[in-house]
Formats: C-alpha cells, structure tokens, sequence
C-alpha cells in the first residue's frame, strides 16, 4: 500500500517578500563582517609595513606619512557600510516606507473625506435651492396680482369698489381679457354677472357652492392655481385674504395706485420694497372722467 502524501505548506507572496527581504539583510551583515575584518587585518598590515619594514616613510602627505590617510580612508568606507546596514535599513527600510506610505494614504482619505462632505453639503444645499425654486415656479406659474389701491391700501367696503376710473377699468379689461381669473367667493359675487372672454376661478370653503356653467370652483388659491396651470399668465382680482396669500406667491403686481387715502373695510397688504422692485410708474392726473389722479404700476418680484 503506499503511504499518503505529505501536504506541501504553501507560501504566500506576503512571506516570500519577508523571505527575501531576510536573506538580503543576511547578505549586507555578512559583507559587512567581511568587511570589517578585511578593514583591521588591512589596518595592521599597513602599519607593520610602515613602522617595523619603514615602507613609505619618505612618502608623506600634508605632513602626515601617506599610511594614516590610508587607514582614514579605509574607516570612512566602514563607517559608511555599517550606517547603511544598521542606521539606513532601520530608519529609511522597508518598515519606514511602510509607514510612510501609510500615512500619506491616511492623510489621502482624510482629504476625500473631507471633499466628499463639502460635495455632499453643496450638493444638499443646491437641492434645497433648486426644491424651492421649482416649487415657488410649480406654485406661481406666472401668477401677476391686479388690483386698484388707495394711498392707505384701501381696496374696497361692503363689497364694492370705492371709485370709478374709466381708465383704470380699460387697463384691467386688457390684462385680463384671454386670461384666467382668480378670485374669492365674495369678489365673484360683486359682479353683476360673469365678466366675457375670461375663465373663472372661484375659492370657496362652501363644498355645496353653486356657480354659473363655466365657473371653476376650487378650495384653496394652490388648487386654483393647478386649475389655471395651461395659462402662462394668470391674474388674482381680490379680495382682501386672496391678495394676502397671493402676495406670497405672484411674480407680479399690477396696481393701480389712487393718489388719495379712502375709509375702507379690505386692505390690500403692504408691498415690501425689499421683495418687490418697481418695474414700471405711469401718473394720470384727475380729469372729467377720472375724479381722482392715479398710477398705474408694475411691479417685479427681486
């Protein structure tokens, strides 16, 4: 019968590299013996030849006899092979380069860390940047406010309007005509009847409010909005609570701005001249048919 076969330990490149790297330290220690040897016996054989046989006696360099440069130089190329044997494999070897390497790849992930996590920040940051301005543009849609206010941001009472301005009434009729209205349930309940060649928006909170054919009846100014979503300019005509949440939202205003402050129970908000810059300022003075001077003025989200 024959026997089993001894299993043959493998040996990896890890251990290979170990081996060689031993025998090459094994190869510089022992030259460096040899070396140190060859040094003392050449070393005494210099000064027997130079004091017992008086080799070289005659021979002297910077007033030394040539032997002791000899020997200096000879000590010089030990001291050299004994530093790069001991001092050299220990500080500057394979274990230095080792570590050395090391650190610069700790330093190198450290670096992509921190890079990583400024990328990731801005990253967060223009997401966040780019989530509002797609929702301010999802919501607003080009929305533009229209309105007629007085010096005190009087927009109305009981319901009505406070003046009469033909021109006022033709510039509102231009704007808007072609174009979505929106409005709250009170303000459509003002006009006499539906205004021509414009859709209706109404914002309700009555569930059972009855309209007109045609008129669009929605629960909040965002669902009016979505309504009007196919136009790419639609215009909010009031009241008073519409404006306020309108303000928020629109890229303009359109005002007409009556030179004269009005007892009144509605209010159009107060425009912030840091939000909104003006555009546009044309003045119309009081005539025969204008009872007050007015303004119209454009306004521009900044």
């Amino acid at each position: 019968m024959f026997g089993k076969k001894k299993a043959v330990p493998q040996i990896d490149k890890e251990q290979l590299e170990l081996i060689k790297t031993a025998q090459a330290r094994v190869k510089q220690k022992k030259r460096l013996y040899i070396h140190f040897v060859v040094f003392l016996i050449g070393a005494v054989f210099l000064i027997i030849l130079n004091t017992v046989i008086g080799v070289g006696e005659d021979v002297t360099l910077f007033g030394k006899n040539w032997f002791v440069f000899a020997i200096l130089a000879w000590l010089f190329l030990f001291v050299y092979h004994l530093f790069n044997v001991f001092i050299t494999h220990k500080f500057m070897g394979k274990d230095w380069e080792k570590q050395q390497l090391d650190k610069l790849v700790a330093k190198q992930k450290e670096r992509i860390a921190q890079l990583e996590k400024t990328i990731t920040k801005q990253d967060t940051t223009t997401s966040k940047l780019e989530s509002e301005e797609e929702k301010k543009t999802k919501i607003s849609n080009g929305l533009t406010i229209i309105v007629a206010a007085g010096e005190n941001d009087a927009i109305g009472k009981d319901n009505k309007l406070i003046w009469h301005l033909s021109d006022d009434l033709k510039r509102f009729k231009a704007l808007t005509s072609g174009h979505n209205i929106i409005m709250g349930r009170k303000t459509f309940e003002s006009f006499p009847k539906p205004l021509p060649n414009r859709t209706h928006v109404v914002i309700s909170r009555q569930k059972d409010y009855q309209a007109p054919e045609g008129v669009i009846i929605v629960n909040s100014l965002e669902n009016a909005i979505n309504a009007t979503r196919q136009d790419n300019q639609s215009f909010v005509i009031g009241g008073g609570e519409i404006y306020k949440q309108a303000i928020l939202l629109a890229d303009k205003i359109e005002m007409t701005r009556v030179h004269e402050s009005f007892d009144a129970d509605t209010f159009f908000p107060k425009i912030d001249p840091t939000i909104w810059k003006e555009v546009s300022n044309t003045f119309h003075n009081k005539d025969e048919n204008h009872e007050h001077s007015f303004s119209f003025i454009t306004y521009e989200r900044r």
